[in-house]
């Protein structure tokens, strides 16, 4: 895919540039359906003090962010707008993914528009891993993801801790590039993942410049689309 660097380009609304910080150590979305995008705000989802210090990033060799959270036109062409609920994370296919927080498995996939896929529950969170390499298959009544050649297996109802490799970033289900499609959730309502991006690096990076580890800039620029009903990864 080609990129424009530091920018998504979405529908004529103000461009909002948030600055990241990735570590230089940086140690799965359900079925597709119609939604009513109910944005939880980010003041009631945030971790208090410095409780986002231990969360990983959740993709080893960034590239890009190269879609934001919220409603766009269709990434594979036409006229419809669709909500996009999460944000895409553009590094090379075969990169491996990271666990963002320590949690359980509740679902692995890999029939829907999301591809090959991982859901991971953390409390009142829920985040998911799209597009990622492998297949589902299943043994003994319980399914599992597996990427042979990522050396990756995963069963639902399996715990994972924070930072974990659950995957590789792929091209299954919809896509036009390879790229994760990393999805949040709080108490069951879509959270931008930039938002909680801002708060985690802004932690770490204090508490970073206070061993003077040296760290790499990123940007997202988030614009909000117009309304619809259709779900995009």
């Amino acid at each position: 895919m080609n990129y424009r660097q530091g920018k998504v380009a979405l529908s004529g609304a103000t461009l909002l540039a948030l600055g990241l910080n990735i570590l230089g150590f940086i140690t799965l979305l359900p079925k597709a359906e119609v939604v009513i995008a109910r944005e939880t705000q980010p003041n009631r989802t945030a971790k208090s003090g410095n409780g986002w210090l231990a969360a990983s990033f959740p993709v080893e060799n960034f590239q890009a962010y190269t879609s934001a959270f919220g409603y766009r036109p269709s990434a594979t062409g036409g006229n419809r707008w669709e909500f996009h609920s999460g944000l895409d994370i553009a590094a090379p296919q075969g990169s491996y993914i990271r666990n963002w927080w320590a949690g359980t498995v509740i679902k692995v996939g890999d029939k829907t528009a999301c591809g090959t896929h991982v859901v991971i529950k953390s409390g009142e969170w829920e985040h998911t891993y799209c597009h990622m390499e492998g297949y589902v298959d299943s043994a003994n009544g319980r399914r599992f993801l597996i990427d042979r050649t990522g050396g990756i297996q995963i069963w639902e109802g399996q715990i994972i801790p924070t930072g974990a490799r659950i995957g590789r970033v792929g091209m299954t289900g919809r896509t036009t590039g390879p790229h994760l499609h990393w999805g949040l959730k709080y108490a069951n309502n879509y959270v931008d993942p930039a938002m909680v991006l801002r708060e985690m690096f802004s932690q770490q990076q204090i508490a970073r410049s206070r061993t003077r580890v040296n760290i790499q800039q990123s940007q997202v620029i988030i614009q909000p689309g117009k309304n619809s009903g259709s779900v995009g990864y």
